[in-house]
């Protein structure tokens, strides 16, 4: 199958969910800066989401860039992937406005972890089908800032138990860790 339904439908979605993320942030009643003041945590929560949605774009991006065709399991990979994106506005909107709580927190981590996962299951997939030999394999190579994502996540979760900022901390060392685009694909293709 050719991949460009899948790059198509993925940009969309995408697109929706940052819309609802923005949608989410209300327009205060008041005139005055002060009235602003309560809305900093759901702005920072959207600021932090929509770095994490755009870096998972990018890298989508990226990783379909060096694809030549999908199959089943990548479509439902894929789908997997855009399930757990889905649920950020919900996770952002919910740590936002609880002014960063330990449990909302962690429902981010939980959120951003899934993400994540499905993220290397995706890449597997697509290696899978098109060889351990590919340029998408070498490419991807050990996906070494990947697994040490998915390490500062779950430390993350761990922490919110015990420090919400700190967690939310450790959330932000992921995105600024991901905020360089990974150039591995764009050099093993030229």
């Amino acid at each position: 199958m050719g991949k460009g339904r899948i790059e198509a439908f993925s940009d969309g979605v995408i697109a929706i969910i940052i819309t609802i993320m923005v949608l989410e942030i209300k327009v205060p009643h008041g005139e005055t800066w002060e009235e602003l003041y309560p809305l900093i945590p759901v702005f920072m929560s959207y600021i932090l989401s929509f770095i994490f949605v755009g870096i998972y774009w990018n890298n989508h991006h990226h990783l379909f860039h060096a694809t030549k065709q999908v199959n089943g399991w990548v479509l439902w990979a894929n789908m997997h992937l855009l399930f757990w994106l889905s649920l950020i506005p919900f996770a952002t909107g919910w740590m936002g406005e609880h002014y960063f709580a330990p449990t909302p927190v962690l429902l981010y981590g939980i959120v951003i972890l899934m993400a994540g996962v499905a993220y290397y299951l995706l890449a597997r997939a697509l290696v899978n089908l098109h060889g351990a030999e590919s340029n998408l394999a070498k490419a991807i190579g050990n996906d070494v800032k990947g697994k040490i994502s998915v390490v500062l996540y779950i430390a993350g979760i761990l922490v919110s138990f015990v420090n919400s900022w700190a967690s939310v901390g450790i959330y932000v060392l992921v995105a600024i860790m991901w905020f360089i685009p990974d150039r591995r694909i764009e050099k093993a293709l030229t």
